[in-house]
């Protein structure tokens, strides 16, 4: 029997340091980098619709789920490309626009769901490849989707959702975070001269444990020109306690790891605790 409604959840991503590759198409336009893919992302609820339709909403500390939106373009883009149409609802935790990887798991999410939904028969490949697609067309990201086809410590060596990635499952401990806003993801990755800039600012080693991996982070936010006033106080004040930490990227904020992260941050705004996703995308419900 069709279900009348299925629910997906996909883990958001945390980069570190990236570098834009162009391609010939979206496919093979993305970029390169590091970074954690995280156990806090997108659940999305898709049901069965003559119409599609799109509410956004995001989870206030007590539970509640406050809608700040009744459109995606991503989204309906995405829907439009597979020729269907259904009603979603993506409900997350974490602040939009921050450098979470959200766009990529709500396109994920919403995508899997729907596959389930209407029987569609597309596969991980294919489901991603549209996903990645949707969001180098948007200019919403250009390697959370890669990294979110699975969990860990990501180092993506390749572009897009074909290329090279090494995951490490090396954090145990918890991942915090403090943000300041959003940076608004497309004027940075539509701006030739910033970058340049952040391509000069690449690490040029790959990292080989998580310490190296914060190490290549904070030399990589230092010269790319996207640090923040706020965020360098946090990142000092990490540094003072002996705290891996690095920037958001691209967001106006700074991630830490270890049992001290979250008492570090708090004076600085509101933490939102989390920790390594050790999976993917997933289907959780159908009904």
């Amino acid at each position: 029997m069709t279900p009348a409604s299925v629910t997906a959840f996909c883990p958001g991503h945390i980069s570190g340091y990236f570098r834009r590759v162009d391609g010939h198409d979206p496919a093979t336009t993305g970029s390169i980098g590091a970074g954690i893919v995280i156990n806090e992302g997108v659940t999305a609820t898709v049901r069965l619709s003559p119409h599609s339709s799109v509410v956004v909403r995001v989870r206030s500390p007590e539970g509640t789920a406050r809608e700040i939106s009744r459109t995606s373009p991503p989204l309906s883009f995405a829907l439009d490309r597979l020729g269907v149409t259904v009603a979603v609802e993506t409900v997350c935790r974490l602040p939009i626009g921050a450098g979470f990887g959200l766009s990529a798991a709500a396109l994920l999410a919403t995508l899997s769901a729907t596959n389930r939904l209407l029987a569609l028969d597309l596969g991980a490949d294919a489901i991603a490849e549209l996903a990645h697609e949707t969001e180098v067309i948007f200019r919403t990201g250009l390697g959370d989707v890669a990294a979110c086809q699975g969990g860990g410590r990501v180092v993506r060596t390749g572009p897009g959702i074909h290329g090279t990635i090494l995951r490490s499952f090396d954090l145990d401990a918890p991942v915090c975070a403090v943000s300041f806003g959003p940076i608004h993801t497309p004027d940075v990755l539509g701006s030739p001269a910033q970058m340049a800039q952040v391509a000069a600012a690449f690490p040029q080693r790959q990292p080989k444990n998580f310490m190296e991996f914060f190490a290549c982070c904070r030399e990589f936010s230092a010269g790319s020109g996207l640090e923040t006033p706020a965020v360098q106080r946090v990142l000092a004040e990490c540094d003072r306690q002996g705290i891996p930490a690095a920037m958001t990227m691209l967001g106006d904020g700074v991630f830490a790891y270890g049992e001290r992260a979250c008492d570090a941050l708090r004076p600085f705004g509101e933490v939102y605790g989390m920790g390594m996703a050790d999976a993917g995308v997933r289907v959780e419900s159908a009904a």
